[in-house]
C-alpha cells in the first residue's frame, strides 16, 4: 500500500537556545537494542542523528531531558505489550550511545505520555522553555502522546524526522500527520536542519 503523505516539512528552523529544550524519548535497550523485549527495528538508525543533535544542543547550552519508561513488576500495561523496561533491568537503561550527563534530566514515566504524572512540565517552565525538540521512539506511541501533551500546554513542538522511529511506515506517517495537522508542530527532515541562534 502506498502511503500519501499530507504534512508540511520545513527546510530548516532557527531556534533561540535559551528558550529551547531537547527531549529524547525512551531510547532504552528494550526498545532499541538487539535482544530488547519490544525492539523497534528502525530505532538503531536514529541513534547517530539523535547523537549529533544532542552534541550540538549541548554546545548551544540547551536543557536536555530524557524520558525513561519505567515499570514495576505486574504493571497493568504489561497486559497490552508484555513485560518490558522493568525498573533496574538492562532493558530499562538508556542506551550507552546517548547516556545522559550528570546535569541533564531523566524523567521516569509509567505511561506513554512524558508529562503524565511527571515533573517534566514544571522543569520546562522553570527554565523558560517555549520550544521543545522531540526525538526518540516509538513515534506513534510515546513520542506522539508526549508531543500532544506538549502542544496542549502551548509549547512549540519541533520534530526532526530522522530522529524518530516507528514499528511500521504507516505508524510513522500517521504520527507526522498528527503532529503537523493536529498539534501545529514543526517537522524537519533531519536534526541537522535545526539551527540555534547565537545569544
Amino acid at each position: 500500500m502506498e502511503i500519501e503523505t499530507k504534512y508540511d516539512i520545513e527546510e530548516s528552523v532557527i531556534l533561540d537556545p535559551s528558550k529551547t529544550a531537547l527531549l529524547i524519548v525512551d531510547m532504552q535497550n528494550d526498545f532499541v537494542k538487539e535482544g530488547g523485549k519490544l525492539r523497534v527495528p528502525d530505532a538503531e538508525k536514529t541513534i547517530e542523528p539523535i547523537k549529533n543533535l544532542l552534541e550540538r544542543s549541548r554546545k548551544a547550552n540547551l536543557k536536555v531531558f530524557y524520558t525513561q519508561d519505567w515499570h514495576k513488576a505486574g504493571d497493568p500495561e504489561f497486559e497490552i505489550w508484555g513485560e518490558h523496561v522493568v525498573e533496574g533491568t538492562w532493558g530499562a537503561e538508556i542506551i550507552d550511545e546517548l547516556k545522559p550527563l550528570k546535569e541533564e534530566f531523566v524523567i521516569r514515566k509509567t505511561r506513554y505520555d512524558g508529562f503524565y504524572g511527571t515533573p517534566l512540565d514544571e522543569f520546562l517552565r522553570l527554565f523558560g522553555t517555549k520550544n521543545l525538540i522531540i526525538t526518540g521512539t516509538v513515534a506513534n506511541i510515546c513520542v506522539l502522546h508526549t508531543a500532544g501533551s506538549a502542544a496542549l500546554r502551548f509549547y512549540k513542538v519541533i520534530v526532526p524526522i530522522d530522529c524518530i522511529s516507528a514499528i511500521t511506515e504507516f505508524d510513522l506517517h500517521l504520527s507526522l500527520r498528527q503532529i503537523d495537522f493536529l498539534y501545529k508542530g514543526i517537522l524537519v527532515e533531519r536534526g541537522e536542519d535545526i539551527k540555534f541562534k547565537e545569544v
